[in-house]
């Protein structure tokens, strides 16, 4: 497969507190079948850099140092294409191999921050983040799948990991449903879903 083409082409995802440089979300991937490299061992720390939790805070806590001092948005760090933005209190990252397409991983990292600004409405912080943990791994997971992007318009991923609208249920209380009004209201709503399952290409 020629460079850039690579079909599992996320290495890492994390979202780091640029206050004290802890870990408040991050996800590693490596892929199920790694074609072995002629004189290296194939052993895991060869296929994952990062094996355990001790070399992922290594990882992070030296990342972290490197790009608090930048002013860009990607990096060649550990023999690895960084992807970055700093927003509010945390700094989101996209690791790739040297070898991966930085704009495939650069659309990437937008559709992360995007998604996040969609989803909460508000600035992307620390706090936010852990209060809603759940939702940034469904996030995350609507994104990438074992390092395979599955999705880079945050319009599509915050439709499939946010809540169900809480408006459609309340403006059906009260109406009694095998009413002409009740029955006009199921069929606006179930229009309404077909639309929206039509959009996303469901």
């Amino acid at each position: 497969m020629s460079p850039g083409m690579e079909l599992y082409s996320i290495n890492a995802i994390i979202i780091l507190s640029s206050d004290d440089g802890s870990r408040i979300y991050s996800k590693y991937y490596t892929p199920p079948h790694m074609a072995p490299v002629a004189g290296v061992p194939s052993t895991t720390t060869s296929q994952n850099p990062y094996p355990d939790k001790t070399a992922q805070t290594r990882f992070e806590k030296a990342l972290l140092a490197k790009t608090a001092k930048q002013n860009g948005d990607i990096l060649l760090f550990d023999n690895r294409v960084v992807l970055y933005k700093m927003e509010s209190d945390v700094a989101i990252y996209v690791v790739g191999s040297t070898e991966e397409n930085e704009v495939l991983l650069y659309n990437v990292l937008l559709a992360l921050r995007d998604s996040l600004h969609l989803l909460f409405k508000q600035s992307v912080d620390k706090r936010t983040i852990i209060e809603n943990y759940d939702l940034v791994a469904l996030l995350v997971d609507e994104l990438v799948d074992d390092g395979i992007i599955l999705e880079t318009d945050p319009t599509i991923v915050v439709q499939r990991c946010s809540k169900a609208p809480t408006q459609d249920v309340v403006n059906l209380r009260g109406i009694d449903p095998f009413s002409e009004q009740g029955v006009n209201n199921l069929a606006q709503l179930g229009k309404a879903k077909i639309t929206d399952w039509l959009r996303q290409g469901l």
